[in-house]
């Protein structure tokens, strides 16, 4: 069977506003909160494909003919264990203390560094 046949592709249309996207399958929108992302791909000479990521803790079901692919979200922990061990603490800490924004109540230093740590994470 071909998957690339034009019988298997579906309309989809993604509306995205901001942090939040109303998603539709062949006119049909999917509930809010049922999914916890999505990603657009599209390869030269390919129908574009959409994959789906489920929202943790929600039941979810899809009804109609679209073809989907519905992924896991990848664990976090080993990616951020290797962004970690590369961080220079006494950078971390020269870091933390030059921020304008750092407080002077309790835990500011951490809060700072926990910032500074969000922000090289990013690439700022």
């Amino acid at each position: 069977m071909d998957e690339n046949n034009d019988d298997n592709l579906h309309s989809v249309r993604i509306t995205a506003r901001g942090q939040k996207a109303a998603i539709e399958i062949d006119g049909q929108r999917v509930e809010p909160g049922a999914l916890s992302g999505y990603t657009v791909g599209h390869h030269e000479g390919e129908p574009p494909q959409v994959v789906l990521y489920s929202g943790e803790y929600v039941e979810t079901a899809f009804e109609g003919l679209a073809r989907l692919a519905v992924a896991d979200m990848p664990d976090p922990g080993p990616a951020a264990a290797v962004f970690l061990a590369a961080i220079d603490a006494e950078e971390l800490e020269r870091a933390a203390l030059a921020r304008p924004d750092l407080g002077t109540g309790p835990h500011s230093l951490t809060q700072a560094m926990l910032i500074q740590l969000g922000e090289w994470a990013r690439g700022l």
